[in-house]
C-alpha cells in the first residue's frame, strides 16, 4: 500500500514502524461471525422441524427468505465494517513524526501527525491473559500540543514499540536542539 498520499513523506523521513491492531485482536470477531451465521443455520432447521407449514406457503416461505436475507446482509455488513476499521486503523512512526490514520465507520477517517521531539511521556501496557500471552497491548504517548495524548490500540510488542518511540523522540529533540514543548 502506497501511504505517500496520505502522510506526504518527507525525504529525509524513513518509516520505522508501520503499526496495526494485533491479529489475535481480530479473531474475536471472525468468532462471533461463525457463532451468528451458526444461529441463523440453526434457527432454519429448527423452524422447518417445528414448523414444516411455513416452508409450504408460498407467502410465509418468501417472508422467511427475506428475513433470513436480511439477517445474512447484516452479519456480514457487522463483519465487513469490523474488518474495515481493523485494516485501516494505523500508526506510522518514522524518524521524525508519528502518524495515527484512524477509520471510523466506512466513510470517515481521521488524520492526525505529532511531531517527536514533542513527545513528553511514553506508556505501554499489556492487561489480561490473552494479551500477556500474545503481546499486545496498548501505546499513549503524552504531548502538551492540541491533541494531548495519542493511542496505539492492541498493537503487537508494545514495551518495544514505546522504548523505540523513547529512543526516536531524543534523537529527534537532538536534531531540534530543544526540549518539549
Amino acid at each position: 500500500m502506497q501511504y505517500g498520499n496520505i502522510i506526504k513523506q518527507k525525504q529525509y523521513e524513513k518509516i520505522i514502524y508501520l503499526l496495526r491492531r494485533d491479529t489475535v485482536t481480530f479473531v474475536s470477531r471472525i468468532f462471533l461471525l461463525v457463532v451468528l451465521a451458526g444461529v441463523g443455520y440453526g434457527l432454519y432447521f429448527l423452524l422447518k422441524l417445528l414448523f414444516p407449514a411455513l416452508f409450504i406457503n408460498n407467502i410465509s416461505f418468501a417472508i422467511l427468505i427475506l428475513l433470513g436475507s436480511v439477517y445474512a446482509l447484516s452479519i456480514w455488513l457487522f463483519f465487513y465494517t469490523a474488518f474495515v476499521n481493523y485494516f485501516l486503523d494505523i500508526w506510522i512512526v518514522t524518524n521524525d513524526r508519528i502518524i495515527d490514520i484512524r477509520q471510523q465507520g466506512l466513510f470517515a477517517r481521521t488524520v492526525a501527525e505529532l511531531d517527536l521531539f514533542r513527545v513528553q511521556d511514553v506508556t505501554s501496557e499489556c492487561h489480561g491473559l490473552f494479551a500477556t500471552i500474545f503481546d499486545f497491548g496498548n501505546v499513549y504517548i503524552q504531548t502538551a500540543g492540541e491533541k494531548e495524548r495519542f493511542t496505539f490500540f492492541n498493537v503487537p510488542e508494545p514495551h518495544k514499540i514505546r522504548e523505540a518511540i523513547i529512543q526516536l523522540a531524543d534523537e529527534d529533540r537532538k536534531f531540534h536542539g530543544s526540549q518539549p514543548t
